[in-house]
């Protein structure tokens, strides 16, 4: 049996594993499904079809997969479906997804979700992610594995936010922000790349060097995105070391709208 508090209201159909922990006045509802090992504390409200892994840390007062703050919504049955091994800190907010787009907000794995944390409707957050207390994302947002937002970091609806990326506090995005960048302002301007954050996860000096290439291509050389990309692409002949990470930035500057484009 799973250790569910006496106080806590697990609905007939919530699919627990055995060894799932919830802690009291917690309320799950009906299509809720959590995988082992995780832990859910007290006073928390998990409801609509949401999936959650296993290993998570889940702590008080969260409220997980409620219908998303979209006026369309008519009731259908979307998701919210969370990996393994995350942290999620106190008063945090994820909706599950809409019908005007794929249906499902979803959190990957190893995840460090601080307090009052908001996911909205179709949010697509990758793994390794670091979001700092009140980090607030807009529907149909994209996070990149190992992005870091800082503390009240604001991002509006369809922004794409890079791999490895950063936000520094208080940071308003309205555009996408590539792989790597560092960004900061209100709205938010590209100061650097994250180049402590690619040491410390063991990038070697040719792949970081290589990320300074980029760099200098989009916003150092007074280069168009078109021209710059065409100079990016080069990089990964140049630099053989680097293919994998041009590639990344290729893929993700093939996606920027015109309309919106890239933090500058």
């Amino acid at each position: 049996m799973s250790k569910v508090h006496s106080t806590a209201i697990v609905a007939p159909g919530a699919e627990l594993d055995s060894s799932v922990t919830v802690g009291p006045y917690t309320i799950i509802g009906p299509h809720v499904r959590i995988g082992a090992g995780t832990t859910v504390g007290p006073h928390c409200v998990i409801e609509g079809h949401t999936t959650i892994g296993a290993d998570n840390q889940i702590f008080q007062f969260n409220s997980l997969g409620a219908i998303p703050q979209d006026k369309k919504y008519a009731g259908e049955p979307c998701e919210l479906v969370i990996g393994d091994r995350n942290t999620i800190r106190e008063f945090c907010t994820f909706n599950i997804g809409s019908p005007g787009d794929a249906g499902v907000t979803r959190l990957g794995n190893d995840n460090w979700i601080m307090a009052y944390v908001h996911l909205a409707h179709d949010c697509l957050v990758g793994n390794h992610t670091i979001f700092a207390n009140n980090s607030q994302l807009a529907g149909h947002v994209q996070v990149g594995d190992w992005a870091i937002l800082g503390g009240f970091t604001v991002v509006h609806q369809f922004v794409r936010i890079g791999a490895h990326s950063m936000s520094a506090m208080c940071s308003l995005l309205f555009a996408d922000v590539p792989p790597f960048v560092m960004c900061q302002g209100q709205p938010a301007g590209a100061r650097s790349m994250n180049y402590e954050g690619l040491r410390r996860r063991g990038w070697s000096p040719e792949r970081v060097a290589g990320v300074k290439a980029m760099h200098k291509a989009l916003y150092r050389d007074d280069l168009t995105l078109e021209s710059a990309t065409e100079h990016i692409a080069a990089l990964a002949v140049e630099r053989p070391e680097t293919a994998s990470d041009v590639a990344m930035m290729q893929e993700f500057l093939a996606g920027v709208s015109a309309q919106r484009g890239i933090v500058r």
